[in-house]
């Protein structure tokens, strides 16, 4: 309807004017404000992201330098020469590719095992209904808490017991089962509706075939994020290796490049070489499951 007439009608009426609302408020200045924020917060994120990443690109640029030109002051990130030959020397100086071999199986090994333990244990305490369910998992999380030096003594000596010392097996034994993951595929399968494990136990599956059949296909976000966080850790571990494997033919690449430091400890270009050999397969694990990383950390705990 016309305001102009409505304005005319109330004025014949005797009844009071509308007031004028006056000028629209300027809304520039708060939209200004929230560009200038952001802007501040992506400067903030992306300096976050150069520091972090400036230590990798300085192994990287270091491993194809000489020896005497890796720790210069200023730092030189452009070489002046580039020692190519570095990445081919390295693998006649130690058995690097044995070591990347044996990390190789550990990981796989123990990352599989944990997928599948993590997965079946966390599917009991989230959809199977037994007396003590929740105590027994809140006693069972509460080993994350409990530090590996607390018990790595009596650990070693129930492997040595059992003849599993300088094996591959000690340490795929003690791996093989881990709390965070049951905590994590928990989290994930709480989120999926109890309607479609009831439907299934309706229609004569068993607990074993719903998990099998319908939460492993369901939770591949979750299975993939445990995953990468498991074969990260395994290929990083460190003391574990160190020690439960004596034997030169079993070290990982992690203590091979520590036995590398202290035979040649002058040549660090060579050092940063086998750096960024062990790192690869690393990187190349994360960018082929980064996406279903992010989605099952985003979707985890979420109902």
């Amino acid at each position: 309807m016309n305001t102009t007439v409505l304005n005319k009608d109330s004025t014949s009426a005797g009844l009071p004017r509308p007031a004028d609302p006056g000028p629209v408020p300027n809304r520039r200045p708060g939209r200004a404000r929230r560009i200038a924020g952001r802007v501040l917060l992506y400067a903030a994120l992306i300096a976050l992201a150069v520091a972090i990443l400036m230590p990798f690109v300085w192994m990287v640029v270091s491993s194809v330098k000489a020896d005497a030109d890796v720790f210069t002051i200023p730092i030189q990130w452009i070489p002046k020469t580039y020692r190519w030959d570095n990445f081919s020397e390295i693998w006649s100086d130690i058995p690097l590719l044995t070591y990347l071999e044996n990390s190789l199986i550990l990981s796989v090994v123990i990352t599989a095992l944990q997928v599948l333990t993590g997965s079946f244990a966390a599917y009991g305490f989230a959809k199977v209904r037994f007396p003590g369910r929740d105590a027994l998992f809140v006693g069972y999380i509460a080993t994350i808490a409990v530090p590996w030096q607390a018990y790595m003594v009596p650990q070693y000596i129930i492997m040595e017991k059992l003849g599993l010392v300088n094996t591959r097996w000690s340490l795929i034994l003690i791996q093989a089962f881990g709390a965070f993951g049951v905590f994590l595929m928990r989290q994930f399968y709480l989120s999926i509706p109890d309607e479609i494990s009831e439907a299934a136990r309706l229609d004569g599956l068993s607990e074993y075939g719903i998990w099998a059949r319908i939460m492993i296909p369901l939770s591949k976000p979750a299975l993939a994020s445990l995953a990468l966080l498991t074969f990260v850790n395994t290929w990083n571990d460190y003391m574990g290796p160190f020690i439960y494997l004596t034997d030169n033919d079993l070290w990982t690449v992690q203590i091979g490049l520590r036995s590398f430091i202290g035979l040649y400890d002058a040549r660090y270009a060579m050092i940063m070489t086998g750096s960024v050999l062990s790192v690869l397969p690393i990187l190349v694990v994360f960018l082929l499951g980064q996406r279903y990383f992010v989605r099952g950390i985003a979707t985890t705990g979420m109902k």
